[in-house]
């Protein structure tokens, strides 16, 4: 397998479940911070804005979310159906996406590093 390079490259390397809701997720990140850059980072894509602001990344049965723990924190009652891990949420690919969820957390996330500089990792 090749290692993407870009953005579009990691996210066509995954069937097509997988694409839909990587192209998902990335489209509510980059409207809740518009100027942020896009990298791969670790083999992930990042949004980066000040900082890392929010990575996600593709597996065999779900899609990752790490907007960080601090950050996770705050939805700790929202995310009790979800498996979550210090910094991450795991969303299936059987299950829609909870887009205003994932949105509120990112909204979030972003006002954290924005108007309190919050760390990426803790």
């Amino acid at each position: 397998m090749i290692k993407p390079d870009n953005i579009e490259t990691y996210i066509q390397s995954f069937p097509e479940i997988a694409q839909k809701k990587l192209k998902e997720i990335r489209g509510i990140l980059k409207s809740v911070a518009p100027n942020a850059t896009e990298e791969l980072k670790w083999g992930k894509p990042v949004l980066i804005e000040k900082r890392i602001l929010f990575s996600y990344s593709a597996y065999k049965h779900f899609i990752s979310f790490m907007p960080t723990g601090p950050t996770l924190a705050h939805f700790k009652e929202e995310l009790k159906n979800f498996k979550t891990g210090k910094d991450t949420i795991q969303f299936p690919y059987d299950q829609a996406l909870p887009l205003d969820l994932i949105k509120k957390i990112a909204q979030h996330r972003y006002r954290d590093v924005m108007e309190n500089d919050a760390k990426w990792m803790y």
